[in-house]
C-alpha cells in the first residue's frame, strides 16, 4: 500500500461527502462602525477599571506605589541597623506596611531593643514603629 497525496482543493469534497453536504458556507458578520466603536469603548472601560482596581490599595493591601515605598523604607531601616554599633542587624527582622515599620526578633538587652526602635523611627518615610523585639 502506497500513500497517496490528495490535492488541497479536493479536501472539501472528501470531507463533505460522508455528511451529505455539497457546499461549505462561510458566514461573515457585518459590523457597523457604531457597533465596533461601542464594543471598543466597553472593552477599554473594562480594561481600565480592572487596571486601576488592581493598583488601588485597601486597608489590608498596599497599592503598587505604597509597596515600592515600603520596600525602600525597609531597606533604609536595615541599612541604618548595619551602621549602628548597638543594634545587631542580623538579629532584627524588619517589615513595613503603609509606612509603619514592624520590628521582630531577639536581642540580648533592653538597650538594643530601644535603640532599634529609635533608629527605625528616625528613617525618613516612617510613620510609626511597632517594636515587637524580644529580649533573650
Amino acid at each position: 500500500m502506497g500513500a497517496s497525496i490528495i490535492p488541497l482543493h479536493d479536501l472539501p469534497g472528501l470531507i463533505a461527502e460522508p455528511f451529505g453536504l455539497r457546499e461549505y458556507h462561510i458566514r461573515t458578520m457585518k459590523m457597523s462602525s457604531k457597533s465596533l466603536a461601542l464594543v471598543s469603548l466597553v472593552s477599554a472601560t473594562l480594561g481600565f477599571a480592572s487596571f486601576t482596581a488592581g493598583c488601588a490599595g485597601t486597608s489590608t493591601r498596599e497599592s503598587t506605589g505604597e509597596y515600592v515605598d515600603d520596600s525602600t523604607i525597609t531597606t533604609k531601616v536595615k541599612a541604618e541597623f548595619v551602621r549602628d554599633p548597638v543594634v545587631k542587624a542580623l538579629d532584627v527582622k524588619v517589615e513595613t506596611f503603609k509606612g509603619v515599620v514592624q520590628l521582630s526578633g531577639f536581642v540580648n538587652t533592653d538597650t538594643e531593643k530601644a535603640q532599634a526602635g529609635r533608629v527605625a523611627a528616625a528613617v525618613p518615610g516612617v510613620t510609626g514603629v511597632k517594636n515587637n523585639i524580644l529580649i533573650k
